[in-house]
């Protein structure tokens, strides 16, 4: 069978094919987003780098963790120059869940992941609605455990991922994106004003550098990564101490604690928790921890409850609706009552719970 020599035009469009693959990716001066143009990221605080580890790789390991140790140890000074920004923040979040609405975090890979972390460990730690404070990562959750390249870059996936969660005025969206320029999030935060809802961003590089349109902007400055664009490092831990702070003191103002107690939490969830619940009411009441298991028992697990429970010597209803009209803040039933009525005793020793 004899083959047809390719025309001339057909091997040109092949050659052209085959050009077009082996060529590198000729990737634009500058990225646009709506009508905002991020520059090449060279220039970013986090994308340069760092003097202090310029010959990592030529250290021993002993001199390479100190240098690492030394740069963390950079980060907690670096978020209290935020405190302002962040002060504010638990502020919108405190009074937004007091009128039923919800803290939406939004970011992609570290950032991302950071944010569905914090929103899971409120439930357990808080006895909080799981939608209360809400995780989203670019990529949905198969991002978790595995990057998504391409993802962060998706504008439009952001805009249905808030439409899909209903986000309206009452809500509080925090855009999470420790280099600044992610547009998965530029494009969320832009959503989000566009339905009314509050906004919060952080990230880790000068507002001379990328700006943002929202309403509180956070700016932790770590400096430069031990190693260059690893944002998972220093801006990784400036992210979740920050968020841990909003989420905590946001929780505490609405009556989840006791002093530095956790007498709201989910004691439910595990052996521990309970342990840990026993103890709590067990320091409050100052009575024994055979005592305190027992109250807990019959507050169904309530600390809360299970404390105006034993200072008061009531019972569970009337425990609950106590803290009901107080706002499920212990301290403001013990001060409306002026203090305890009466101390819980020690019963006789009993297996504990």
């Amino acid at each position: 069978m004899t083959r047809r020599k390719p025309t001339q035009g057909a091997s040109r469009k092949r050659a052209a094919t085959v050009k077009e693959r082996r060529a590198p990716l000729n990737r634009s001066a500058t990225h646009r987003l709506g009508a905002v143009k991020h520059p090449q990221r060279g220039h970013l605080m986090t994308e340069q780098r760092n003097a202090r580890s310029m010959k990592l790789d030529a250290l021993t390991i002993s001199a390479a963790f100190d240098v690492m140790n030394a740069e963390d140890a950079r980060v907690p000074g670096a978020v209290a120059k935020a405190k302002r920004e962040i002060v504010r923040a638990i502020e919108i979040v405190s009074s937004a869940w007091q009128r039923g609405g919800r803290l939406i975090y939004i970011g992609a890979g570290t950032s991302g992941r950071l944010g569905v972390l914090d929103a899971s460990e409120c439930p357990p730690t808080f006895r909080s609605d799981p939608k209360m404070v809400r995780g989203i990562i670019a990529g949905g959750k198969k991002a978790l455990w595995r990057s998504v390249e391409g993802a962060e870059d998706e504008a439009s996936a952001a805009v249905a991922a808030i439409r899909d969660i209903g986000l309206t005025r009452r809500d509080v969206l925090m855009g999470i994106a420790t280099g600044g320029t992610t547009p998965y999030v530029h494009a969320a935060l832009a959503e989000a004003r566009r339905r009314g809802a509050k906004t919060i961003f952080f990230a880790c590089v000068p507002m001379r550098q990328v700006r943002a349109a929202c309403d509180v902007d956070i700016r932790v400055l770590v400096g430069p990564e031990v190693l260059t664009g690893s944002t998972r490092l220093k801006a990784g831990t400036a992210t979740k101490l920050v968020l841990n702070t909003i989420t905590t003191l946001s929780m505490v103002r609405l009556g989840k604690t006791y002093g530095n107690l956790m007498v709201d939490l989910n004691s439910y969830a595990c052996r521990k928790l309970v342990d840990r619940a026993t103890r709590v009411v067990s320091e409050v009441i100052r009575g024994s921890y055979d005592v305190s298991g027992q109250l807990l028992h019959a507050a169904r697990g309530s600390a809360k409850t299970a404390i105006v429970m034993g200072l008061h010597g009531l019972d569970r209803d009337a425990a609950e609706k106590l803290l009901k009209e107080h706002g499920g803040r212990v301290r403001e039933v013990m001060h409306s009552t002026g203090g305890p009525r009466r101390r819980a005793r020690p019963a006789r020793a009993r297996s504990r719970a």
